[in-house]
């Protein structure tokens, strides 16, 4: 069974329809929304769905363990846990195929492929970002999403945290997300630690989604404050998880 994430931001009127679309899917068992802050949009509990009234606002990563735990409380059966964007349209049942690739006990997170309401495949499935791209993203040049054909599966470093399918079990082991990331980063830095427990991240791209990507908070300057302190934690955890690896290769030769 599984358990899906989604935190509104005053976006209530947006995730309506996606509720509707999540608890069509038979094999989505429910859905907990976490309203970040106020919202003059109605939406009540009703079968399948939980509501989480936050006093005061949380981070990314915050809010989804949150739902996480009080999910495991809720449904201790609980096989997968969907992490989602509040802007996403399922337009057909992705969860049957993506499910489908933890039969592999090395998969650790299953992702589809992002598409944007005008048909462009959005860049969702990355390489770590490197201290240069990180700079020239900082000075406005974005990079540019693939649009030619693309494999079946592909075998990214990170998939953004738009929509990550993530065993229950797994994603407990490792803590969930680190919550020292307030905004950005805390999906490349799941998908490292993933990664260093020696799990698979796959992207299916026979399976998608519909992205309504809202950008008005790169023009902001707290968003801009976190997503240089989140960059910041980044590049400082990759430089710790290094050295710890070369320590442990240093040891094992000796």
């Amino acid at each position: 069974m599984i358990i899906v994430s989604v935190v509104s931001h005053g976006q209530n009127a947006m995730v309506i329809p996606l509720i509707a679309q999540l608890l069509e899917c038979p094999d989505v068992r429910g859905v907990v929304l976490t309203c970040n802050i106020p919202d003059a949009s109605d939406i009540r509990p009703r079968h399948g769905l939980q509501i989480l009234h936050n006093p005061e606002p949380k981070g990314f990563g915050a809010n989804h363990n949150a739902a996480f735990r009080h999910a495991r409380r809720r449904h201790p059966e609980m096989r997968f846990f969907c992490i989602l964007n509040p802007d996403i349209t399922i337009r057909d049942n992705p969860f049957p195929s993506l499910c489908g690739h933890f039969a592999d006990a090395a998969v650790g997170l299953v992702a589809p492929r992002i598409m944007s309401p005008s048909g462009d495949i959005e860049d969702s499935a990355r390489a770590f970002p490197t201290r240069v791209e990180l700079g020239l993203k900082l000075l406005g040049f974005r990079r540019r999403a693939r649009r030619t054909e693309v494999e079946d599966l592909l075998h990214p470093d990170w998939v953004a945290g738009m929509f990550m399918l993530v065993s229950a079990t797994t994603f407990d082991q490792i803590g969930g997300f680190d919550e020292g990331f307030h905004l950005y980063y805390e999906d490349v830095d799941l998908c490292a630690r993933l990664r260093q427990s020696q799990k698979t991240i796959i992207c299916d791209t026979r399976v998608s989604v519909i992205h309504d990507a809202r950008r008005d908070s790169h023009r902001k300057l707290t968003y801009m404050k976190w997503h240089i302190a989140s960059m910041r934690r980044h590049f400082l955890k990759q430089h710790v998880r290094r050295v710890a690896s070369k320590k442990q290769i240093a040891m094992s030769r000796t």
